[in-house]
């Protein structure tokens, strides 16, 4: 780096600052009610698993420990269960089996099922007029894949958009701040600005891209994400929370794949979701990750690209309308979330994102952005466009085309 550049990243990064804690200043009295306190742990009715000693029927020994249990092992435990040794685990313990990374995925659809149905009338029983009720209801409709379900906190969930077993090609997306079970599918906005919408329209594109391709998409919410601006926002406090839940998801997608031939899924992290995501990155290999994409990205707690290990391939995208910008590219006093993932010292291929408006609208029809996502994802890096900017430069498919 020049001399004329470190003098403008260290000019950015105090102006930065000063922003930040101007932010963080303006808005402490209202976080400070609103701090969030992440679930962590295993899944809901984990102890009464682990208290089940009454042995399911032609299995032999213990139930594997949630959470001590890798994917790879839970997923070899319900390998050696017939059809209806695990349908008895179901019924038993639908929470546990519905978000236990490494159990069979149409196993874990019907176990979420039955446990959304369960807090639906429990809902009921207290609060007849909860708007939770029409929540879980429609997460029931007909058609929807959910593979994770947690009504702790503010809920968790993550929802399947495509066969996941077929895919030869998956995405993961994973959502920043403001998400949570009552959000992560809201259409009172644009369609393509909720988590959930993020991912069918990714899916959509990857088909137009590739009709001849089977194709996945995951939306991932299983992390506690922060509320607004304030301390959560600025400080890796939930990230870190979230991390050990998002190498657990990502280990048990690769322990029960339907087919050799599939790649490793690209990851797509939106906003505090690429905070969680570069923290993780460094844990994962091969199997668990081919690309790892971050977008309006307020940092990912890493110098640079190389930080976040050899597994994936590094991505980034900004379109310049995004207000993050005003919030990148520093780390002061565990504020902020370190160096720009977009600015060509970091060392990330930098995608264009050509007519995206905005810090959620990377991903409406006809945007540079979803068309290189939708490729990334493909594997098809010879038709990625690249940023065009005098920070970015380079060509992001250097060794790739």
């Amino acid at each position: 780096m020049s001399h004329t550049q470190v003098g403008r990243h260290r000019a950015r990064s105090l102006i930065t600052a000063a922003l930040m804690v101007t932010v963080m200043a303006g808005t402490v009295g209202w976080t400070v009610a609103h701090e969030q306190q992440p679930v962590t742990g295993p899944p809901p009715g984990t102890a009464a698993w682990r208290a089940d000693h009454s042995p399911v029927p032609g299995a032999a020994g213990l139930l594997p420990d949630p959470a001590t249990a890798s994917p790879a092992e839970i997923a070899r435990f319900f390998t050696g269960l017939t059809a209806s040794q695990q349908r008895t685990l179901v019924l038993r313990h639908p929470s546990v089996v519905g978000n236990l990374d490494g159990a069979p995925v149409a196993l874990r659809y019907t176990a979420n099922a039955l446990a959304i149905r369960a807090e639906r009338a429990r809902e009921r029983a207290a609060d007849p007029k909860s708007p939770l009720i029409d929540r879980y209801t429609r997460l029931l409709a007909p058609g929807r894949r959910i593979l994770a379900f947690d009504p702790r906190g503010r809920g968790q969930v993550a929802e399947v958009f495509g066969d996941l077993l077929a895919a030869q090609r998956t995405a993961v997306l994973v959502p920043g701040s403001d998400t949570d079970l009552s959000t992560f599918d809201r259409t009172d906005h644009h369609p393509y600005g909720s988590a959930a919408g993020m991912a069918r329209s990714l899916r959509a594109q990857m088909g137009r891209e590739a009709p001849g391709v089977r194709t996945a998409a995951v939306v991932w919410v299983g992390y506690t994400t922060p509320l607004g601006l304030g301390p959560d926002a600025a400080t890796g406090r939930l990230a870190k929370a979230g991390v050990p839940r998002l190498d657990r998801f990502l280990a048990g997608l690769a322990a029960t794949a339907g087919d050799a031939a599939q790649a490793p899924p690209s990851v797509f992290c939106h906003s505090y979701g690429s905070v969680v995501c570069g923290l993780t990155a460094s844990r994962l290999d091969g199997a668990e990750i081919s690309d790892l994409v971050v977008f309006g990205s307020p940092g990912v707690r890493a110098d640079d690209a190389a930080d976040l290990g050899p597994a994936a391939r590094v991505w980034a995208a900004r379109d310049g309308s995004d207000w993050v910008r005003r919030v990148t590219g520093f780390d002061f006093l565990g504020l902020g979330h370190g160096e720009d993932p977009t600015d060509q010292s970091f060392g990330a291929r930098v995608v264009s994102a050509d007519r995206a408006h905005g810090h959620t609208g990377y991903f409406a029809p006809g945007t540079e952005s979803l068309r290189n996502f939708a490729r990334i994802a493909l594997g098809r890096y010879a038709a990625v466009s690249c940023a065009d900017s005098a920070d970015h430069g380079g060509d992001c498919r250097h060794g790739l085309v």
